[in-house]
């Protein structure tokens, strides 16, 4: 009985943590960082490359800034305003775990509303530095 009713409590807790953060993205839609890199040193189909966290850490990004605030998401809708609408596009923050992260889901919640068809989110669940500058990526200087 007791087993029982600690294995409910420890499920109630797992499943709450994830009712508070879904995902709103696929995964078709994640992009592995290797790809992204690929293309970058390549300097070949280079995507529009956005950052959402706290600094444009990948070349050829944006760096708009935290998007969980309003003034944040009108910053993005602003440099999105020009790109059409099927142009693939890479978002990314890197600040903390995808689970924890409170500007990857705005900013793709962002582009679903202004309609954008190739979106993406770079695949980097843990943080920017674990597992895009570790592996030896391309980065700003």
């Amino acid at each position: 009985m007791l087993r029982s009713f600690l294995l409910a409590g420890v499920l109630f807790i797992a499943f709450q943590g994830k009712a508070q953060n879904p995902e709103n993205w696929t995964a078709k839609q994640l992009i592995e960082p290797s790809d992204l890199a690929t293309a970058i040193n390549g300097k070949k189909d280079i995507p529009v490359i956005i950052s959402v966290g706290p600094g444009a850490t990948i070349p050829n990004s944006v760096a708009i800034g935290m998007v969980n605030s309003q003034e944040g998401l009108d910053k993005l809708k602003v440099q999105l305003k020009e790109v059409a609408k099927d142009k693939k596009i890479v978002i990314y923050c890197g600040c903390c775990p995808f689970e924890h992260c409170p500007n990857v889901r705005p900013a793709i919640n962002a582009l679903k509303e202004m309609k954008f068809t190739q979106y993406y989110l770079l695949n980097i669940p843990h943080n920017i530095k674990k597992d895009w500058i570790d592996k030896g990526y391309p980065v700003t200087k």
